[in-house]
């Protein structure tokens, strides 16, 4: 089982996680939705395609644009579509 944990709380919790580039990708249910918050920001990667972001909210700490997924990630990656990887900060384990 891997766990994301961030500001003392876990995040998300999976058996079935994709890695890529050395970062596991959580299937989206497993993340915990009531800590997730949209994001505008936007970047691109030249081989899966371009990202979106979510910050987190535990405990009344906030970690902008912490988490991020490929809503349509290119064929190569495709495994990665509907999941969510996290980084600034966050222990995944």
């Amino acid at each position: 089982m891997v766990e994301a944990r961030w500001n003392g709380s876990v995040i998300a919790r999976s058996d079935d996680t994709v890695v890529v580039e050395g970062n596991h990708y959580f299937p989206a249910e497993a993340v915990d939705p009531s800590v997730l918050r949209p994001s505008d920001t936007l970047s691109i990667c030249p081989w899966k395609g371009t990202a979106h972001y979510y910050g987190l909210h535990v405990d009344g700490a906030d970690n902008a644009d912490a988490a991020w997924y490929y809503p349509d990630p290119k064929p190569e990656v495709a495994k990665i579509r509907g999941r969510i990887a996290f980084w600034k900060g966050v222990t995944v384990a």
